[in-house]
């Protein structure tokens, strides 16, 4: 079955993507609930569009959000820069939206989330980066928008589209602010595809050579 929603359960089988309209933010926390302490499938909402979209991912999905992961630690690493990454989270801005990034990195504003074991967008900062790979589905930037993360990237198609936040909009960019002397658009594509295709542990190797 493509999606199950009773009582006590919330399911929705790998590779899925549900979308409910005209919904509230009721609606959303209810689901939330349903899903209890697991986190697929993943979940967000948008006020805007009263949207409420459900994401199941498959295997593929998950192996390149791991490399995509795992090349920013190399490239944060090689900076001696200190971070914090958080997978899986929900942020929420009550009751305007709430997303969940396949991975998040707080970097500038690491110091003030250590040592907490909840991020509540209402007094915290949004993490400075957000990654999505949308495999099976499409990200809503609006939502995102309105979560107020200052760095956006969507890994779609063996292409990294980058969107910074400007004056509340994202505008898309060709380099990151966080990483500006780095080409993170146009390198990262390439060494998370060789991972795909040779192996996570030859790619990451590679990389780090770089």
């Amino acid at each position: 079955m493509l999606i199950t929603i009773s009582e006590d359960t919330l399911t929705l089988s790998p590779g899925n993507t549900v979308i409910f309209r005209d919904q509230t933010w009721e609606d959303y926390q209810r689901l939330l609930n349903l899903r209890q302490e697991t986190s697929i499938p993943k979940l967000s909402f948008n006020f805007n569009n009263q949207e409420i979209r459900l994401m199941s991912p498959l295997p593929s999905h998950g192996k390149r959000i791991d490399l995509l992961r795992n090349l920013v630690k190399i490239i944060l690493d090689k900076k001696d820069l200190d971070w914090e990454c958080f997978d899986p989270i929900t942020l929420k801005i009550p009751p305007l939206a709430g997303v969940e990034p396949d991975t998040c990195f707080y970097i500038n504003n690491r110091q003030a989330i250590l040592g907490k074991n909840k991020i509540d967008l209402t007094v915290d900062p949004a993490p400075d980066l957000a990654i999505e790979v949308d495999f099976t589905s499409i990200t809503d930037i609006s939502a995102y928008e309105m979560i107020k993360v200052p760095e956006l990237w969507i890994y779609r198609q063996g292409f990294l589209n980058i969107y910074v936040l400007e004056e509340n909009k994202y505008q898309g960019s060709e380099k990151s602010r966080l990483f500006p002397n780095f080409d993170v658009k146009n390198i990262l594509p390439e060494y998370v595809e060789l991972g795909w295709n040779q192996g996570s542990s030859v790619a990451l190797r590679q990389f780090r050579n770089l």
